[in-house]
């Protein structure tokens, strides 16, 4: 079974960092991703620049995107947001619905369920200008406001959201809190027929291990695991929300375990320094300073 990487740190990766990165730079780092193999990368979110001033920039790096053997992904909060991707000509979009109301008001300034419904707005517009659909479920293995998510809560959310028909649902553990055991449990809860897609930090140093269970599960189900080069990233609305899994960590282990992603890791180990050079701190990524085995 194939598991295809999600590469998110020219978005998720780069949004709560406080050193603003070039325009230049971002589209450096993106050319190197695209040069590893990865074709799927989230690379701009179309959110208000004073609530993430790294994003600013969104419409001048979709711009400078090399079209063509990638798909692009932009992350939109609302109906302005899928406008100004549609404008862009980005290839998808990602929506996110956020599992508790009281994390969904602190980032969307909306319960759930007026998410949903804005989601299912979207869904439709975006289907009809021809782009691919996600629909992500944050907080689903914990909220860093309620605490424990209950299962049934984020099936009933997976529910509501699957009316839309989405191309893919992704489950997100947007504050790195949840473990193997909870990934069996919310797989269990999603329709066989749904591709799914899998968004976990390392916060607490689980990330890997939900990855590799998510890529167990998979069978014959498209299954996508998000990742971000280096490591970096974390959410700008939840306390202490750091450190995506990185890229080449995750390859690492996809591919020792004799799961094929169709990535190079090789080209990603550089971005570790030069990552650390753009944002003034080392990153958490584990690979580029350990080297491969075998060597």
């Amino acid at each position: 079974m194939t598991i295809s990487i999600v590469e998110v740190s020219p978005r998720d990766g780069l949004q709560n960092e406080s050193t603003l990165v070039p325009t230049a730079d971002k589209l450096a780092l993106i050319a190197t991703l695209v040069s590893s193999g990865v074709r799927r990368i989230e690379a701009v979110s179309f959110a208000h620049p004073k609530r993430v001033p790294q994003m600013a920039d969104a419409e001048a790096v979709a711009a400078g995107l090399p079209r063509g053997d990638v798909s692009w992904i932009g992350l939109v909060l609302n109906e302005r947001g899928l406008d100004r991707a549609i404008a862009a000509g980005l290839d998808e979009v990602n929506v996110v619905v956020v599992a508790t109301d009281t994390f969904s008001q602190r980032n969307q300034g909306v319960p759930t369920s007026e998410a949903i419904a804005a989601w299912s707005r979207i869904a439709a517009r975006a289907r009809g200008a021809g782009l691919r659909t996600t629909v992500t479920i944050a907080a689903a293995f914990g909220c860093p406001f309620e605490g424990e998510v209950p299962v049934a809560r984020v099936r009933s959310v997976i529910d509501r959201c699957l009316e839309a028909a989405p191309d893919e649902l992704a489950l997100a553990d947007t504050i790195g809190v949840g473990v193997p055991a909870q990934v069996r449990a919310l797989h269990a809860e999603v329709p066989g027929d749904v591709p799914l897609r899998w968004h976990f930090h390392n916060t607490r140093n689980t990330g890997y291990a939900n990855a590799l269970a998510a890529a167990d599960l998979a069978g014959d189900r498209p299954t996508a695991l998000d990742s971000s080069a280096g490591g970096i990233g974390g959410c700008p609305f939840a306390p202490n929300a750091t450190g995506n899994i990185a890229t080449e960590d995750l390859l690492y282990l996809l591919h020792r375990n004799g799961f094929p992603t169709g990535v190079d890791v090789g080209p990603l180990l550089p971005l570790g320094a030069r990552l650390g050079d753009l944002l003034g701190h080392q990153v958490p990524g584990q690979l580029a300073r350990a080297g491969l085995f075998p060597a």
